[in-house]
């Protein structure tokens, strides 16, 4: 049996009111115009990378969606497609045979269900195959600029290191989020996105010269 003793975790600050104010403005600031980095044409495409960049990068997407967009340009041809052939053009992506198979469920159910129009309401997206609470926000966000928060593993890393939320799951942080913050969710989303994407690393983050240095709660663990 392993004796060693149980380094004591540090309990991490929860922001206040006017530090959560702050960080908003700050977000804001530094990413006033921030929106996705997936490349689309339409809302049928919106749908279908976000739905492919679960668990991949937005860069691998963007390599793959081109081919398949041209092959499959709207759920009509989508919903009638042979997965093999759906498989061959997403097979770099992460978890590529249940995406397929989503892909080709989501383009049914919208021929069935909603007349071949992809409903934009999060209720109804979320019926579709292989689009959960997250992708069907990031969908409305990007697509109407709904006042919604999405939480990925960028957006869960930075607001715990923020002290922005505690919550163990991604949908109590999402709560948390969209309790403290309000308004400008659409845009706070995206910021924080880029922002853990390409400052707030999960491995050797951008501590110097961060402009959220003062509210961080984790910068003791990365410095040097």
């Amino acid at each position: 049996m392993n004796t060693k003793p149980i380094k004591k975790q540090k309990k991490v600050k929860s922001a206040t009111r006017k530090e959560i104010e702050e960080i908003k403005g700050l977000f804001l600031e530094h990413y006033p115009d921030s929106v996705t980095e997936l490349q689309y044409r339409n809302l049928y495409e919106l749908l279908i990378s976000v739905m492919l960049s679960a668990q991949c990068t937005d860069k691998r997407v963007n390599i793959i969606t081109p081919a398949l967009f041209e092959a499959y340009p709207s759920p009509v041809k989508l919903c009638i497609a042979d997965l093999d052939d759906v498989k061959s053009f997403i097979k770099s992506c992460s978890f590529f045979n249940n995406k397929a198979k989503n892909l080709i469920k989501m383009a049914q159910s919208i021929m069935e269900n909603y007349g071949g129009k992809i409903p934009l309401q999060q209720q109804e997206l979320v019926k579709l195959a292989g689009v959960g609470q997250k992708t069907a926000n990031v969908v409305m966000i990007e697509h109407t600029g709904a006042n919604l928060m999405a939480v990925d593993t960028h957006v869960f890393r930075v607001s715990h290191r923020l002290g922005l939320s505690s919550a163990t799951t991604a949908t109590k942080t999402e709560e948390e989020l969209s309790r403290k913050f309000k308004t400008d969710l659409h845009l706070l989303h995206q910021a924080m996105v880029l922002f853990g994407r390409y400052k707030c690393k999960a491995l050797n983050p951008e501590c110097e010269d961060c402009f959220l240095e003062d509210y961080c709660q984790s910068k003791e663990r990365f410095k040097t």
